[in-house]
């Protein structure tokens, strides 16, 4: 009988990456989508699940995943330099003040959750000295390479992430059933497998942060006279 303890662990430790429960406050934002229900471009489930495509593949694929892919190969070479750059990409080509703080303060956050079960890893000094702070897809590529897995399964866990805190978001903003949501779930899975092999194979300078409606909506969302959500 084959020994599988190991690959089980690994597997734990993204499931629990993945988990919107994950103590660094990813339910509390919509990336934009609230501001997109308020101005009438989703509506219902089927709009909804075609916006966060154009959104997996637009936005998320080509920065996000793309930054978490080549931030597992520097914090695996413990290259500081190299960290450094990319989060200062990271933080550089975030289009709003609101997308910029959500993605540090998720950083920060998921920092402050590492040092809980790594404390003695000299890689978390790193982490903690970047300027003006972590952001969210640098901490989680150092999260992704303490867990032990590839990082073609870090992206996943990443991307999974990010698709169920979106149903969740779209279960109350839009709003939509339960039902719904894990429907928004499923149509998002095969599009996520592709997004995560596109950004794998996208160098760092080819690297892109450019969705100006997005960017719009996001700012508008600033100003938005109600809201459940951070950005």
């Amino acid at each position: 009988m084959t020994d599988d303890r190991h690959d089980d662990a690994v597997l734990l430790r993204l499931i629990r990456l993945a988990s919107p429960a994950l103590p660094v406050g990813g339910f509390s934002y919509s990336d934009g989508l609230e501001s997109a229900v308020e101005s009438g471009r989703v509506t219902d489930g089927k709009s909804a699940l075609a916006w966060l495509v154009d959104q997996l593949h637009l936005a998320l694929g080509c920065a996000d995943l793309a930054a978490v892919g080549h931030g597992m190969t520097a914090w695996t070479n413990r290259d500081a330099n190299a960290v450094a750059a990319l989060n200062s990409w990271v933080v550089t080509t975030r289009e709003t003040a609101e997308s910029r703080a959500q993605a540090l303060q998720m950083g920060r956050s998921m920092a402050q959750w590492l040092r809980l079960g790594h404390a003695d890893d000299a890689r978390l000094a790193i982490l903690d000295a970047l300027r003006p702070a972590p952001s969210w897809p640098v901490a989680f590529a150092l999260a992704g390479a303490l867990s032990g897995a590839c990082p073609r399964d870090a992206l996943l866990a990443y991307a999974a992430g990010w698709a169920e805190n979106m149903s969740q978001a779209a279960m109350r903003a839009v709003p939509l059933g339960q039902s719904d949501g894990q429907r928004l779930v499923a149509g998002l899975q095969p599009e996520i497998v592709v997004a995560v092999d596109a950004a794998l194979a996208t160098p760092f300078d080819a690297m892109q942060a450019f969705t100006p409606m997005l960017a719009i909506l996001s700012s508008q969302h600033e100003a938005q006279y109600s809201r459940l959500f951070r950005s």
